[in-house]
């Protein structure tokens, strides 16, 4: 095996190389707050990062820009996280892209509630910022991106 210096290019890479890129995630949450603390903790663990701050148009996002997972707060204007993430998992398209489900809704019945719409997990807010990450890369290793 040739180790080839910074200035070339190895050649066994090929075109791969450039299709590796770091996954997209798409944040919906109308609180702004909420909204750019997230966006800088995935930011910071090596993320890209597309906003909104409402449910139809995220929906319309996913659809538009396909990221590799999406983050939801359940209590949004116009089309709440729930419709959202239903929608998603009802087209072929969008169902396999992952969803995690942010909100202060703590109860059982709203965790279940998430869930049986699609949510692939439930974070419950406030949450540490350590554990959405944690929760993001597994999700994303479980769908394989």
């Amino acid at each position: 095996m040739v180790l080839a210096t910074a200035s070339k290019e190895l050649p066994y890479f090929g075109e791969w190389a450039t299709d590796v890129s770091d996954p997209r995630i798409l944040v919906a949450d109308d609180d702004e707050d909420i909204r750019e603390l997230v966006v800088q903790k995935l930011m910071a663990a090596g993320y890209n990062v597309i906003t909104t701050d409402n449910g139809s148009s995220a929906l319309h996002l996913v659809e538009a820009e396909q990221p590799d997972m999406v983050i939801l707060d359940v209590a949004m204007p116009g089309m709440d996280g729930l419709s959202v993430c239903y929608e998603l998992h009802s087209k072929a398209a969008t169902a396999q892209i992952p969803v995690l489900m942010m909100s202060g809704r703590d109860r059982p019945i709203d965790i279940d509630l998430g869930l049986t719409v699609g949510a692939d997990d439930y974070l419950v807010k406030p949450f540490h910022p350590a554990e959405l990450i944690r929760r993001v890369r597994w999700l994303l290793i479980a769908n394989g991106d």
